[in-house]
């Protein structure tokens, strides 16, 4: 009974946050109100307010989740491909922000979550640990391309996990203002960049 209470909790939780993404990309995060996310999840306010103290909290949540899924989809690219190129790799990862951007409006969230940050100390502290860890992440995934000699070996694997980020963040930026055609090559350019005879051979 406990777990299915459990399932059933962040079911409900996840529900009010996929209801809150498809007003925030509506509307933004100014403009829309907690009776909005009521309105839009078709719940009363003690039921959202059970799981949420207010817009922020909603907010870092969906940060939160925006930096996993992020982490999460480059560290299954990269298993995936674990015996091909970086810039492969890399292109894979941009691929599935795309197709989750479809899914969710990732990229037009995400540049908001980013500019919220700017102003909420709660927000800029929650993204700042969050970022910290995908650093962190990425550097095993660099260090494991060193290692096969398709990244060079000199700069280390933190510096160029900094500029990996710099990278799909640039990406999620375009995306989210120009729009997916505006990026369409980004995946072939990656592979481009980093073919597999890049450092070996």
């Amino acid at each position: 009974m406990p777990r299915t209470s459990e399932r059933y909790r962040d079911a409900r939780r996840e529900y009010i946050l996929d209801a809150a993404r498809r007003a925030f990309a509506r509307n933004g995060f100014h403009a829309t109100s907690m009776h909005d996310l009521f309105a839009e999840a078709g719940l009363s306010s003690g039921a959202v307010y059970r799981y949420f103290a207010g817009k922020d909290e909603v907010v870092v949540a969906i940060v939160e989740d925006n930096i996993r899924q992020i982490g999460a989809m480059i560290r299954a690219v990269t298993e995936e491909r674990a015996d091909g190129s970086f810039g492969a790799a890399l292109a894979a990862a941009v691929e599935t922000i795309q197709a989750k951007h479809r899914e969710n409006g990732l990229a037009g969230i995400g540049v908001q979550a980013w500019t919220e940050a700017l102003r909420d100390p709660r927000i800029a502290a929650a993204f700042e640990e969050m970022l910290t860890g995908l650093r962190s992440e990425l550097a095993e995934v660099v260090a494991h391309y060193q290692r096969t000699n398709t990244l060079p070996a000199g700069p280390s694997a933190e510096s160029l996990a900094s500029v990996t980020i710099a990278i799909l963040v640039g990406y999620i930026q375009q995306l989210a203002l120009l729009g997916p055609d505006a990026v369409a090559d980004t995946p072939d350019a990656l592979r481009a960049l980093w073919p597999p005879s890049a450092v070996a051979g």
